[in-house]
């Protein structure tokens, strides 16, 4: 009996396009839209920001040195948000729905800077009862330790829930931990998985 619903943010509730904020970035003077995630992705910026380990600030000043950017913190931060759909793929009316009934538990490899926005510019999230994220954990899925938080949150048994996540590698982390897990590929596809649960 599912007690305790677990969701991942990124792609399951809020679309993201990286290209967005890469195409800002050689506007404001940059380097080339093409070759931003070749600068960042080796030095390992973003897994570090998300897992906790550096302040906004370095990660800011890091990241401008990196795309030969010098704009004010204000602009780095609309820039670097940008990269977030308006529209989400879960409707706020299924959410708010299931918190009535169960436990409610986003769980997300993010970062201050993008959760700060989505926060304030997202309602739908307003209706979770708690949330597990990567920087405040200090470690990214399908990093053991974020898992036992989700449960731990979710107060109840790891069977007990159910989490969808986008990324294969991550459901298949929380079903290392017990958790009745699946990939998420649509809102359509995640209403008949959790109807098949009795959850509706």
């Amino acid at each position: 009996m599912i007690r305790a619903i677990l969701l991942d943010l990124g792609r399951v509730i809020v679309p993201f396009d990286f290209n967005q904020a890469y195409t800002r970035i050689e506007a404001l003077g940059g380097i080339p839209a093409s070759e931003v995630p070749a600068k960042l992705l080796p030095t390992g910026l973003m897994q570090r920001f998300e897992s906790g380990e550096i302040e906004t600030g370095d990660f800011v000043r890091q990241v401008s040195e990196l795309c030969g950017i010098d704009v004010p913190r204000e602009t780095f931060d609309e820039v670097w948000n940008s990269i977030f759909l308006r529209e989400t793929i879960i409707s706020e009316e299924l959410v708010a729905g299931l918190a009535a009934r169960y436990r409610m538990v986003l769980v997300s490899n993010t970062n201050p800077l993008h959760f700060g926005m989505l926060w304030k510019n997202y309602p739908i999230l307003r209706h979770f009862h708690a949330l597990v994220l990567s920087y405040e954990v200090r470690a990214m899925k399908p990093a053991a330790r974020i898992y036992r938080r989700a449960v731990e949150e979710a107060g109840c048994r790891p069977e007990e829930c159910f989490f969808t996540d986008d990324v294969p590698a991550y459901v298949e982390g929380a079903r290392a931990h017990g958790i009745d897990a699946v990939q998420f590929v649509s809102a359509a596809q995640l209403e008949q998985e959790l109807r098949q649960r009795g959850v509706f």
